[in-house]
């Protein structure tokens, strides 16, 4: 694609399309915003009106049709997420796509299967795996720096339970942003966005969880094979306190925690890898991390801004950069593939009360 634009379609224009991937691709050199998709065609118009996009659909195949583009971003509703991108990967198109992949393990391989069967690259939005800490604690998880690694505790909390709830957004937030939250969005999520399971397909297992052990596969390069899990709904018809414990394929033990928190308390992003000669601690939301090595001593990395430690633009501009060969995929859908099974077997945890094998995937 030498001298030429990348051109991107937005497939759901809500709250993270129009913070997060827009703006990314808007400030993106050699990359075109050429069409959006909602399901209400006028609102489409005028959301693309509003960002000067050319082409506004509620019908995909006629938006691909039309704005000929080269890439889709899946940004919808979690129900959405597997056929808009069926449909965008079977006309020959890149695809990043947000979390939760989709509903099951099964349709989440099967758009992997797709996307490795016509070579096209295939991301999974976790803005995560693009900060310098994540990237370095991978590389020495990965190259031995730890020695064996046999624990990793993981506590991950984020704002909004009122998102669970089904209120409005500015009664979740507030109206005064901080570094915490994006107040006074261009849209706000839809009040049943995340309440209800028939769209979001469950809580936190489906929210949240998918960044947790996303993030712990692209740090340890393994695969889970085993998971014990509880949840606690809180009074609500979906998960709000999730405790996973997992075995992976080296023998490796981890334990991760999730909820969602009021807006006005801290939310952590702690994860402490154990190794036999080492221990890394990293907090992902406040962009700090340091090493402590066999003799003892403590070698802490330069602490991140608030926007290096949570990129959001970093998926979209990636995106854009491995269409590009520019380069590798910083953030495989592989990944969304590994947490769906693990979505799915807690799931099964929850509902027998036992301990359940992870189904390997295919690819």
């Amino acid at each position: 694609m030498a001298g030429a634009k990348v051109r991107v379609m937005i497939l759901g224009a809500g709250n993270w399309a129009t913070t997060a991937h827009i703006p990314a691709l808007r400030q993106h050199p050699d990359a075109e915003v050429v069409g959006l998709w909602k399901r209400d065609s006028s609102a489409a118009r005028k959301f693309a009106d509003d960002f000067s996009i050319p082409f506004a659909s509620d019908d995909i195949p006629q938006l691909i049709s039309e704005c000929e583009p080269d890439a889709a971003i899946v940004s919808s509703v979690a129900a959405l997420h597997y056929e808009q991108a069926k449909v965008a990967l079977e006309a020959g198109l890149h695809v990043l796509i947000e979390k939760p992949m989709t509903f099951t393990a099964d349709q989440a391989q099967e758009l992997q299967d797709i996307a490795d069967r016509k070579g096209l690259h295939f991301l999974i939005s976790h803005p995560w795996h693009y900060t310098p800490h994540a990237v370095e604690a991978r590389r020495l998880v990965q190259s031995g720096a730890l020695g064996e690694i046999k624990m990793i505790s993981q506590l991950f909390t984020n704002f909004g339970i009122g998102l669970y709830q089904g209120l409005p957004y500015a009664e979740i937030f507030g109206r005064n942003p901080t570094p915490q939250n994006f107040a006074e969005p261009y849209v706000a999520p839809g009040q049943t966005s995340y309440s209800d399971p028939a769209i979001s397909g469950g809580g936190q297992i489906y929210s949240q969880i998918p960044h947790a052990i996303g993030f712990l596969a692209f740090m340890t390069g393994r695969r889970p094979t085993e998971v014990f899990a509880r949840f606690d709904n809180a009074g609500l018809v979906q998960d709000v306190y999730d405790v996973l414990s997992l075995k992976w394929d080296d023998g490796s033990l981890s334990s991760t925690g999730s909820c969602l928190l009021t807006s006005s308390t801290d939310r952590q992003h702690e994860v402490r890898v154990y190794g036999t000669t080492g221990m890394l601690l990293i907090e992902l939301w406040k962009g700090r991390m340091e090493f402590h090595d066999a003799d003892g001593q403590v070698h802490p990395f330069p602490d991140l801004s608030a926007e290096e430690a949570y990129p959001v633009y970093a998926p979209a501009l990636d995106l854009v950069d491995t269409i590009l060969g520019r380069s590798g995929n910083g953030s495989p859908a592989s990944l969304g593939v590994t947490s769906m099974y693990v979505v799915e077997a807690a799931s099964e945890s929850v509902r027998t009360g036992s301990n359940v094998r992870v189904r390997r995937p295919t690819t």
